[in-house]
This record gives structure tokens, sequence and C-alpha cells, in this order.
């Protein structure tokens, strides 16, 4: 038994005419009945079906073709598993794209659609389907006929998960592990805690069963060893009780996850022994215990962004979404630019120009894509050392490999490297006061790519060079559309789900492209 084809016809019946005569404000439905078999050609459907394995019993699977289609009217319309199975069932403009107008009931259920979501996301299909958006672009002459100009831009997804403080994380973590051990012992959670020594989860709250004044700094810590220690009390009681389900999932995971929260939000206390909240935040710090993979990020110094990035790589000539990915908010934008390339490749797509946000310039495979002849536009890292000379100041000359500062002094140009300028120099020049105050002389620090950047400053001095800089702004239309349809908030957990959705808003929005070009 095999995954079936899904085969509605092509030429409308005389009721989806009538309906299709209803339906000139909602152009989303007639296209996607008119290109339904163009979407879902037969390669595209075998290489859907090829997800389910060939089974010799059981319940015939829905056609996987027709739930993918169910996943872009989900992402296009914002529609969960349980309304689009309702809609499937009762929604004419539902039934006339999938092809089930007259039927009786839905023609899949809510366990159907989580498990072709579970085969696309296992299986990596979700880019596929991003991909055959592309490919029927080029089938209708929309994309492919021209050198690619692509723009890479990032944009906020705020996750689902809760964040929370030291002592609610580490408190969440301590009550999911003795809510683990409970059901081991298969004994009441309330009886777990109490023969744990655990008395702070038997209140409302950690902070509530607490009870201390938290602007008071020695009630604070003295709470934080509270807890701490009943931590180590539970830990002890659970590994003498059960030390070989300890040992393995999900106690394991478990135990580790606390003791990794603690050692990464406090430190030894040097006034009075035991531990302390540590000041600042560590860069992978973990922030909701629901989403694990959260982390604080910033698009900017007065936007905080707690979850994730999503990124977009941007045809700028057809509008089309190209690729995507989903990474934690504190990842740098240049660790996307690897993802994104490779996605690029994937379909033998190579840009002639690449236009960028200034996150991606630290990127290795930008540069290398660079040298291979590729364009890149962007703004250069901002020159700053406070009413002192910046490197502007300075005059590089790469060819003989020497930089010459506003007194007329010259030393060696390395790529890569620090330039110094003798200090006895520095010592006698009249231009000091407004140089350096270093002792040792100046300095200037050479990036690798630092001939590049000197070429991206001169050019964002002119008009041409700032209009052309204004080109990438057709990805953040792109990121707008698909904050349209997906919103800023996320809907799943995990950097791989959260991938698996803005890759089907952008398949949306690339059938929006389509259908604006037809």
């Amino acid at each position: 038994m095999v995954a079936p084809r899904w085969t509605p016809p092509v030429e409308p019946s005389a009721a989806e005419k009538k309906l299709l005569a209803r339906c000139k404000k909602a152009k989303l439905f007639p296209f996607l009945r008119a290109i339904r078999h163009l979407l879902f050609n037969e390669t595209f459907q075998a290489d859907l079906c090829a997800l389910y394995p060939e089974r010799a019993a059981g319940r015939v699977p829905v056609a996987p073709a027709m739930l993918a289609m169910v996943t872009l009217l989900q992402a296009a319309l914002g529609v969960s598993d349980q309304d689009a199975v309702f809609k499937a069932e009762t929604d004419l403009a539902w039934q006339l794209v999938l092809g089930t107008l007259g039927l009786e009931g839905a023609p899949f259920s809510q366990g159907s659609l989580f498990n072709f979501r579970q085969r696309l996301i296992e299986h990596d299909f979700d880019r596929r389907l991003l991909e055959r958006t592309i490919e029927l672009a080029k089938e209708t002459g929309l994309f492919g006929h021209h050198a690619l100009r692509a723009a890479f831009d990032a944009s906020p997804l705020f996750g689902v998960g809760r964040v929370e403080d030291t002592f609610n994380l580490i408190g969440h973590a301590l009550r999911d592990l003795l809510q683990s051990a409970a059901a081991r012992m298969e004994v009441p959670f309330e009886e777990a805690a109490q023969r744990a020594g655990v008395d702070l989860l038997l209140g409302k709250s950690v902070k509530a069963a607490l009870d201390i004044d938290w602007q008071d700094p020695a009630q604070k810590r003295d709470a934080l060893h509270r807890l701490l220690s009943q931590v180590e009390a539970a830990s002890a009681f659970l590994k003498r009780e059960l030390t070989e389900e300890c040992a393995r999932p999900p106690l394991s995971h478990q135990l580790q996850t606390l003791e990794r929260l603690i050692a990464q939000d406090t430190e030894p206390d040097p006034d009075g022994g035991g531990k302390r909240i540590k000041e600042g935040v560590a860069r992978e710090r973990q922030i909701s215990i629901s989403d694990p993979q959260m982390r604080h990020g910033r698009k900017s110094k007065s936007s905080r962004v707690d979850g994730y990035k999503r990124h977009l790589a941007c045809d700028l000539t057809s509008k089309l979404i190209l690729a995507a990915a989903v990474l934690p908010a504190n990842r740098p934008e240049s660790e996307a630019a690897g993802w994104l390339f490779a996605d690029l490749q994937r379909q033998g797509l190579h840009p002639e120009e690449l236009f960028i946000d200034l996150g991606y310039l630290g990127s290795e495979d930008v540069h290398y894509q660079r040298s291979l002849g590729m364009r890149v536009h962007s703004k250069a890292f901002p020159l700053r050392n406070g009413e002192l000379f910046t490197k502007a100041a300075f005059t590089l000359d790469f060819d003989r490999e020497r930089v010459r500062c506003p007194a007329g002094q010259e030393t060696k140009l390395v790529l890569g490297h620090i330039s110094r300028f003798p200090k006895d120099r520095c010592a006698q020049c009249d231009l000091r006061s407004q140089c350096t105050t270093a002792t040792r002389g100046r300095s200037l620090a050479i990036h690798p790519e630092e001939r590049f950047l000197a070429q991206q400053r001169a050019r964002q001095r002119t008009p041409e060079g700032r209009a052309l800089l204004r080109v990438r702004t057709t990805v953040e239309h792109s990121h707008a559309a698909i904050g349209r349809t997906q919103g800023r908030k996320a809907r799943y957990r995990s950097v791989r789900k959260n991938t698996f959705d803005v890759r089907r808003h952008a398949a949306v929005q690339n059938l929006f492209a389509i259908l604006r070009a037809a």
C-alpha cells in the first residue's frame, strides 16, 4: 500500500464555475484552484509520496499533495489544524481548492496533518516546498531570465515560550524534575516534593513561597541560598531513590538542565560564601524552560528580541523569496548567511550582486562569494573613536602596503593586523591631542577585508552609492509580507519547527508574487 496521488480534475465543473464567479475578491482560492495541477506536478507528487513508506496493510494515507495544499492554506489564512479540518468540511472555497465539492465530511484529520508536518520536517521537505514555488515561477516566466540580484535581511520572531528570571527558571526546572520523578515513583507530586524536602514547590509559585522583599539584596541572597539548598536536597534524594532512572531520560536530561541553569546564572559569592546571581547576561543563556532554544538578542540597541530571528534571501527583480532560515536571536546575522547561501546553491542559484545589512558583513561566506566575483553592496562598519581621529583621517595605500597619518607619518599596512606608529614620533607630533591618548603611540586595526570596506565607505559618501544601498528595501517588504501572515510571534517551539513555519509562509508569498504577475 503506497501513498496515493492527488488527482483533482483540471477543468472546473459546472458547480465550480458558479463558485469561481463568486470569488472575485478572494483571488487566492481561484488562483490555487487554477495552478494546483502545475504546482503539484507528477515529479513533485512522487517526491511527496516517497515520504510515506510502503506498507502491506493499514489505512490508506491521505494524498500528501492535498495535505501540502492544506499546509499552504493554513499559512496564508492563519488557520490551526483543528480549524483546517472544520473549513475543509464546511467552507466551499476550501473545497474548491481541495477538489472536494459535494463530498461529506473532511477529507483528512488533525492526525493526518500533524503526521504530514512531522514528515516534512524530518525529511527537510519544507525546503523543497519553498523551492517548488520558485520552480513554478520559472515555468511561468516570472523568474530565471535575468542576472540574480539577491538581498539578505533579518527580522525578529518572538518566541512562544515563557521568558523567566533566575528564580523562576530554576524553580520551573526543579518542578519538571520532581513531576517526572513522582510519575516514576507512582506517587502524587506533593508527596514526592515532601519526601525530597522541597517545600518551595508546594506553594502557588517559587517566589510566592519564598515571600521576601525582592528589593532587599540580603533577603534576595538568602532566598537564592534556600532555593539552591533545596535543589541539592532533591537531587540527592532522587539519585538515591531512583538511581537507575536518573541515568536515563527524561530524568537525566532534566538533571542536566537544572545544573546548566544554575551554572549560567550563578557564581561563587566572595562575600558570604555560597553563590550569588551573576552580573550581566551569559551569551548562551537559556531564557525559557518550555522552549530551551530561545535566546535574548537584539535587532537594535533599543529593541530586544526574546526568541529567534528569521532570515530571508530575496530576488530583487521578481520579489521571490529564494531561501529562509531561523536562528536563535543571539546568533549573528553572519552565521545565517551560510545557511542562506547553502539553500541558494542547492537550487543552482549564484547571485551576481548581493545587497546586505551591516550584520551580514562579517560572514566569511559573503567574502568568499565576493572572491568568486559576486558584487556586494553594504554599508561599511562605522568608524568611532570619540572626538579623536578615526581611521577615515588616515590614508590607506593598499598597493604600497603603507598607511599615512594626518601628520604625514607612515607605517606598514598588513591586512588582518594592527598598524602601529612609532611612539617617539607620536610623542613629538603637534596633532597628538587630536589623535591618541595612548603612551605607546597611535595604532590602527586593519580588517582582513579593509580594501573592500574602504571602497564601501567611499561609495556611501556619494548620492549614487546611497541610492544603490536603498535597493535592499525590497527584502524588507518581503519580511513585512511574511509578518502579515505569520505575525511577529513564533507559532512553534524550537529552531527547526519555526524554520518550517517561515518556509511555508515564504512559499505562500511566492505564490502571491506569481498571482500578481499573472
